[in-house]
């Protein structure tokens, strides 16, 4: 018997979309701070800006994705929100509520990162898709 032979890529097939970030919402931030970096040894240092956001160092690989923790901004929002790389935040959108998602907050800027969007898929969970942009504002 031989060996199945592997698909070949085409120019024309698409990457499939990766994590990039993720942000862990919490009722108390040094408790959760305290908690990832005691379990996994993950580095935190602040963002400057008007709210209390810090970036987690996962400590990874460079295509290991970090992430952020934040102040949970409501009681719907639980779980960890995980940001997926797309092409573009304006056409994901209506192919999200296409497809039976829900937008829950519209595409919103990171200056000189990119953009963003928060949905929630067909099952009720949360996740976010990320559009880099450096230009953004």
């Amino acid at each position: 018997m031989s060996a199945p032979k592997k698909a070949k890529k085409t120019k024309t097939s698409a990457t499939p979309a990766g994590i990039v970030w993720f942000e862990i919402p919490a009722d108390d931030v040094n408790r959760a701070r305290g908690f990832y970096s005691k379990l996994f040894g993950w580095k935190m240092d602040q963002f400057p800006g008007p709210h209390e956001y810090w970036h987690i160092d996962t400590g990874g690989p460079d295509a290991s994705p970090d992430g952020g923790i934040m102040k949970r901004q409501n009681e719907g929002q639980r779980g960890i929100t995980n940001y997926i790389l797309v092409p573009s935040v304006n056409r994901a959108i209506p192919k999200i509520e296409k497809l039976g998602g829900k937008i829950c907050m519209g595409k919103s800027p990171v200056p000189g990162m990119g953009y963003f969007a928060i949905a929630q898929d067909t099952e009720g969970n949360m996740f976010a898709v990320w559009e880099k942009d450096e230009k953004a504002k």
